[in-house]
């Protein structure tokens, strides 16, 4: 992600936090001093807000351990001021290895709650709400840090797709439907959900409304993408091959390109030299090259040169996950070690 560095590895997973998290600090600084707290309340304040994103790491963590468990690679986790993002290769498709990767961030929170419970006495409900209202202090830290733990762990539980409780959800319904049935009810049981937080999100907390939205698109969007497998199984990469396709020699000057995206419907076009793959070239790398190099520069200094190879007998869904996760939109097709052609987004 951009803008974001890197702080090392943990179990091999690169983490990273964003820029914009020390604008939260700054936040958090600044709104305390306005009400006037002083030096040591400030630092509380600091220091629990950071505890906060630790415990949001260890969540994530969570996640990437039971995913790695079951040989699913975690890429990274970036910590956002608006919570974690560990990026899974793929969401495993077993309802059972499903269900404890989505219940294992949970349970970390709910192990920290429970671990810090046994260093604290916790009072009852009224003296719980008045230790709460007085803000962060030494005395208050860790009953915090457990009613903290406590709440995430309930609300990553809540069923709306795609929060943890709504794949623990689809993990549930898979096993009696099909993957993309469970998906679409836990789809829509999270859309639902999600008007609903919009609904209060305007009448309370903002943050409410974005968590709605986000809710919103993200289960449509991983609806469709199931709905988009399960449409393509039972078909291999050569149902969906390209064997015409519009090439150019990487000697070609720019103008060529221009020519050939004027007068023809392609839009990508095969970057060649001897007769072999050596890059691609799209409309924007054109418009990109005329703008900064002139129409006269050759080619070969302005294709993309990230070629992306998969096997003509691939199963289908499967290229069309691979795509979707390298951001290909033209991917270049071997059988026997030779090249055979081509697959598009578009073509699948």
């Amino acid at each position: 992600m951009r803008g974001a560095f890197k702080l090392g590895n943990v179990a091999g997973i690169g983490i990273y936090i964003h820029w914009t998290f020390a604008i939260l600090i700054i936040f958090i600084i600044f709104s305390n001093y306005q009400s006037g707290n002083n030096t040591q309340q400030i630092a509380w304040a600091v220091l629990f807000v950071l505890s906060i994103f630790v415990t949001v790491f260890l969540h994530e963590l969570g996640h990437a351990l039971a995913a790695k468990r079951y040989n699913i690679k975690t890429k990274d986790i970036t910590m956002l001021p608006i919570g974690g993002l560990a990026r899974l290769e793929s969401i495993p498709e077993k309802p059972f290895e499903e269900l404890v990767v989505a219940i294992a961030g949970p349970a970390v929170n709910i192990a920290l709650a429970l671990f810090t419970g046994l260093f604290i006495k916790l009072p009852n409900t009224e003296v719980l709400i008045a230790e709460l209202s007085n803000g962060v202090n030494a005395h208050n830290f860790f009953l915090n840090f457990l009613v903290v733990n406590v709440w995430l762990a309930l609300f990553n539980l809540i069923p709306a797709f795609p929060m943890d409780g709504g794949r623990v959800l689809r993990a549930l319904l898979a096993m009696k439907f099909e993957r993309h049935i469970a998906t679409n009810i836990a789809a829509r049981i999270g859309q639902l959900l999600a008007i609903g937080f919009i609904f209060l999100g305007f009448y309370g907390n903002p943050m409410l409304i974005f968590i709605g939205f986000f809710i919103f698109l993200g289960a449509q969007a991983e609806a469709q993408m199931v709905q988009t497998k399960s449409m393509l199984m039972g078909y291999t990469v050569k149902n969906a091959l390209i064997q015409q396709y519009q090439t150019i020699e990487a000697t070609e000057p720019v103008s060529t390109a221009v020519h050939l995206l004027l007068n023809s419907q392609y839009k990508t076009f095969l970057v060649t030299q001897n007769s072999y793959p050596v890059g691609t070239l799209n409309r924007d790398d054109i418009i990109r090259a005329l703008s900064q190099k002139g129409d006269a520069e050759p080619v070969a200094f302005v294709m993309d040169t990230n070629l992306v190879f998969i096997d003509a007998h691939l199963p289908l869904e499967e290229a069309y996950q691979q795509m979707q996760q390298q951001q290909a939109n033209f991917v270049l097709v071997k059988e026997n070690d030779r090249f055979i052609g081509i697959v598009d987004n578009e073509n699948i």
